[in-house]
């Protein structure tokens, strides 16, 4: 699956959301999937980054983009309700969800750790993802085949000391995505849910998390790209609630 080699238009007339897509993965994800056919809605709180993504997009020739700009963090329900409402008059439909927006708080030990930075962490990697896709699963329902990726973590997995809030967020994850899939066998057959954990990868987030780490040692965003592809198009359909690494 690491070597998976995407058609090209794999996701030819698909309508996917990222979030987070202004920066890091996010950003590389929504760029690939806008290569391989797909309109990319990009979703994050910095307007000036979506804009570089959504100009690059257009300058490539690939589908146009369209720009969201959200913050996770400050978001209320009737937000995911009006995007909801955009997607559907803009679109009619939604083929794919990317939950890639995180916050990483501070790696500092639980028993310390800063409540109103806890409450801060787990609205952006849990609360939002959950709001999102109650409000965005009637669109999803009218896709053919649809697909959610969330993104989880080593440390989601296996907790380690002073990773507080953020393992706690992907443990949650975790927990988040295999319900849902769970659930939508019944419920949504066509839509599916996985997981992805990124590892070691070069981007800022990582480097706050480990400052002693030389950045050239890591894989780039772009060599983790494959296990993105593969869980978003046609070639993973039935591929549901496993949660993979992508590297």
């Amino acid at each position: 699956m690491f070597d998976y080699q995407a058609p090209s238009q794999l996701l030819k007339d698909k309508v996917i959301l990222v979030t987070g897509a202004g920066d890091g993965i996010g950003k590389t994800a929504a760029i690939t999937y806008a290569k391989h056919g797909a309109t990319v809605i990009l979703l994050g709180r910095t307007t000036k980054k979506l804009e570089a993504v959504y100009d690059h997009i257009e300058q490539m020739g690939y589908p146009q983009a369209a720009i969201v700009p959200l913050n996770l963090d400050g978001a209320a329900e009737h937000d995911y309700v009006e995007l909801a409402n955009t997607i559907e008059s803009e679109f009619g439909h939604l083929d794919g969800i990317l939950h890639n927006a995180s916050l990483l708080g501070e790696r500092t030990p639980i028993a310390t750790y800063d409540i109103t930075l806890f409450e801060q962490v787990m609205r952006v990697n849990v609360t939002s993802q959950l709001l999102l896709n109650q409000a965005l699963l009637p669109l999803m329902q009218k896709a053919k085949h649809a697909s959610i990726v969330f993104t989880s973590s080593g440390v989601g997995r296996k907790a380690k000391a002073n990773w507080g809030a953020y393992a706690i967020s992907k443990f949650a994850t975790e927990a988040m995505m295999q319900l849902f899939s769970n659930e939508l066998v019944d419920l949504s057959p066509n839509i599916r849910a996985n997981a992805i954990n990124p590892g070691a990868t070069r981007t800022s987030m990582r480097a706050n998390a480990h400052p002693e780490e030389n950045p050239e040692t890591l894989a780039t965003t772009e060599d983790i790209m494959p296990v993105y592809l593969y869980l978003m198009g046609d070639d993973s359909l039935n591929v549901n609630g496993q949660s993979l690494d992508a590297q």
